[in-house]
């Protein structure tokens, strides 16, 4: 039985739902991105490559700054959508630790992840550290995106939830189709803070 098992069960037992931090979801891939991509470009560098190293590094700046650029957008009328209309959390809701969000997504995604990054290094030998580039750049965007949603809840003393039984079977997607709206806890709830981040002192609900 996994995490997200046991928190589901827990909340169905007591009349509630459980629920995971959409901030959290979506930074959750944002650091193996990150450091896959980095050790795929700096192993990218120490090889010439087809195009030559200058070439290649230049290529991968442009496609840092278009991932970390183009991936906070992707959705984003979603996110404001569910946003808007987010009801409020249950009495007898329970929270998912960030941890547990965080693990549910990368275990997930390990396979995928994995992927990228053979791809990303094997880039190397044809463009030097583009592929990587490339990599940290979505990283970085899913980490931007992460910290717009953390100003939105500021803004809107709300924290945002989703149910954890709407996210694919990845532990993904906080706005996909199956998601049919978010609930919102106050600000000290939890123990990620605005935006996903690990929160210093964990809140009690």
């Amino acid at each position: 039985m996994t995490d997200t098992d046991v928190t589901r069960e827990a909340g169905v037992a007591r009349g509630g739902q459980g629920l995971a931090r959409v901030a959290v979801v979506v930074r959750a891939g944002a650091a193996p991105m990150w450091w896959l991509g980095v050790f795929a470009a700096g192993v990218g560098v120490l090889v010439p490559g087809v195009t030559g190293r200058r070439i290649g590094v230049t290529a991968g700046a442009a496609l840092f700054l278009i991932g970390a650029a183009v991936v906070p957008l992707v959705r984003r009328g979603r996110y404001t959508a569910l946003a808007r209309g987010a009801s409020r959390a249950g009495r007898h809701d329970v929270l998912q630790d960030r941890a547990v969000t965080v693990r549910n997504w990368r275990r997930g995604h390990r396979w995928w992840l994995l992927l990228a990054g053979a791809v990303a290094l094997g880039c190397s030998f044809v463009v030097p550290a583009a592929g990587g580039m490339l990599l940290a750049g979505v990283g970085t965007g899913l980490r931007l995106k992460a910290a717009w949603l953390g100003r939105r809840e500021r803004a809107e003393q709300t924290l945002l939830w989703v149910r954890v039984d709407w996210l694919d079977r990845r532990g993904g997607r906080p706005a996909g189709r199956s998601v049919k709206g978010l609930r919102g806890t106050g600000i000290a709830a939890g123990d990620a803070a605005p935006g996903g981040a690990r929160r210093r002192t964990a809140a009690l609900v």
